[in-house]
């Protein structure tokens, strides 16, 4: 009788147990991992985003040192990055109208990273695709070569939003990486950005010729191209 409902809470996860060479760790079988020394070794940060990345967290996953190693390589590349990134320089207010097809791409990702961002932490609870989408906007920035103070812009924006979105997993290295790129407030409670709808829009379509089930080229065409052409 102390609520109206059937249930005090609109939505239930339960998470997945961590495992360690097939079996749930627990005391009783004394398999359980210390995670302070994991934590001294490779630092909190890096230990949360290994064991987010792992599985999504209403799935079990197997303990492992070596996605400790991986997570700490992530996090050490977009260290690198940011640093690299700001050493060469102020950024100038971006000019979207003088934008490259290359720069149109990146910021594309950029935002894309952004909307699944969104989903991933709202509606879905999945965690490890959040990583894994921070991952690959960070592989298109190193992929990206500025070649103008307008690109360098589209960059700075670009790693803004995979610091952000990194933020509630690994807040500590986000937090050093927000002041590098020039910001003078806080990131907690930083507002979290609006999707720019104008950025998602594709000027062209890449389609895949395929025959006899076998790819034979790739064609780019307008992305508002007729069925004619």
């Amino acid at each position: 009788g102390l609520v109206d409902g059937d249930e005090p809470f609109k939505k239930l996860l339960t998470q997945g147990m961590v495992l360690k060479d097939g079996a749930k760790m627990s005391k009783s079988k004394g398999n359980t991992v210390d995670p302070q020394s994991y934590i001294d070794k490779y630092g909190a940060d890096t230990v949360r985003t290994a064991m987010m990345f792992a599985a999504p967290p209403d799935q079990s996953f197997e303990w492992s040192e070596a996605g400790l190693e991986g997570a700490m390589r992530f996090l050490k590349r977009m260290w690198t990055m940011v640093h690299e990134h700001a050493a060469a320089g102020s950024v100038v207010a971006m000019d979207t109208s003088a934008l490259s097809d290359e720069a149109r791409g990146l910021r594309r990702k950029a935002f894309e990273t952004l909307a699944r961002a969104d989903d991933d932490f709202g509606r879905r609870i999945q965690f490890n695709t959040v990583v894994s989408s921070v991952m690959e906007l960070c592989n298109a920035v190193g992929k990206f070569k500025p070649t103008h103070e307008n690109d360098r812009a589209v960059v700075n924006e670009a790693l803004k939003h995979a610091v952000l979105i990194i933020s509630p997993i690994a807040p500590h290295i986000a937090h050093s990486l927000w002041q590098v790129l020039g910001e003078t407030t806080s990131l907690v409670g930083y507002p979290w950005p609006e999707i720019d709808e104008s950025a998602l829009v594709q000027s062209s379509i890449e389609y895949v010729v395929q025959v006899n089930g076998k790819v034979r080229g790739k064609i780019e065409v307008p992305a508002d191209a007729d069925k004619e052409r």
